[in-house]
């Protein structure tokens, strides 16, 4: 090693344990995916190919493509692309409900959640597009400054309620969205977010994060169930004879996450943390590909 290189190696590692440990997770995860083309594509003054439509009033007869139109007994104009960037707005839930783990090996729902939302923040970037958090605190932008924005406030927001409802604030009008949640509280929050959403054109895609306690119900004999803030408690000396109506309930919640998806233009997914992060990227990533 030269005497120039010698400091290199000290500083290298300094900035290595500087990075957030979330920021390097996702950094990893992302890096698992290849990429595509995301952009919005629109007809205009691009460079590549976009599609063939027939002439209107008006066209000036250069734009014509006259192999195109003998081919029919009409005139057809050959159109090229230009590619524009989408704002994505990303909520990712904040309340308590989102710490709980069934299991002490586990990473918790929130983890999870912030993990998923700060790789997709990482494909989105790097394609182009613009990301932020939804609400006012980190509005859609460009560029790797951005996403230490985005990791800075994932990493330091403040659990307050019980459970969260979607905040639509801050969506740009017609842009997508992700909203990461267990969407196990009041469901008109859900529906109120997607209303505000709508209103503005936006789409985008619900993903449920669930531990995999909280689908399975692994409980039996005298349980005392209570809420992560504690503001709602339940005790039963047979808890094995709630696991049908439980898990009747988690469904019918799921069927109602999965209509308003579809009456709003919107995708859901259901996550589960007991299984890797990379399957619900993806389909988080090609939710947002949609463009219906």
């Amino acid at each position: 090693m030269t005497l120039s290189e010698a400091p290199l190696r000290p500083r290298a590692e300094a900035l290595g344990q500087s990075l957030p440990a979330l920021l390097a997770s996702a950094e990893h995860l992302a890096s698992t995916v290849m990429l595509g083309e995301h952009g919005r594509r629109r007809a205009g003054m691009g460079d590549e190919f976009w599609q063939y439509r027939p002439t209107h009033a008006g066209d000036p007869v250069r734009l014509i493509d006259w192999r195109r139109s003998a081919r029919s007994d009409a005139h057809f104009v050959r159109e090229r692309e230009w590619q524009a960037a989408q704002s994505v707005s990303l909520w990712v839930d904040p309340s308590k409900s989102m710490g709980f783990s069934g299991d002490k090996s586990r990473a918790p729902k929130a983890d999870r959640a912030r993990l998923l939302a700060l790789a997709l923040a990482i494909l989105l970037l790097r394609g182009g597009e613009r990301v932020g958090l939804a609400g006012d605190a980190a509005p859609p932008r460009s560029g790797r400054a951005q996403l230490l924005r985005l990791c800075d406030f994932l990493e330091t927001s403040d659990a307050s309620a019980d459970y969260g409802r979607p905040d639509a604030r801050g969506l740009v009008s017609h842009g997508r969205a992700v909203f990461l949640s267990d969407f196990l509280g009041d469901i008109a929050g859900v529906e109120d977010g997607l209303a505000r959403a709508a209103d503005k054109g936006v789409r985008g895609a619900l993903i449920q994060i669930l531990d995999p306690a909280e689908e399975e119900f692994p409980f039996d004999g005298r349980t005392i169930f209570q809420s992560m803030g504690g503001s709602l408690s339940h005790e039963t000396l047979r808890a094995g004879d709630l696991r049908a109506r439980y898990l009747a309930r988690l469904a019918e919640r799921k069927d109602k996450l999965q209509s308003l998806a579809r009456a709003t233009g919107w995708h859901y997914h259901c996550h589960h943390t007991g299984g890797g992060a990379l399957p619900a990227l993806l389909w988080a990533y090609r939710a947002l590909e949609d463009r219906r």
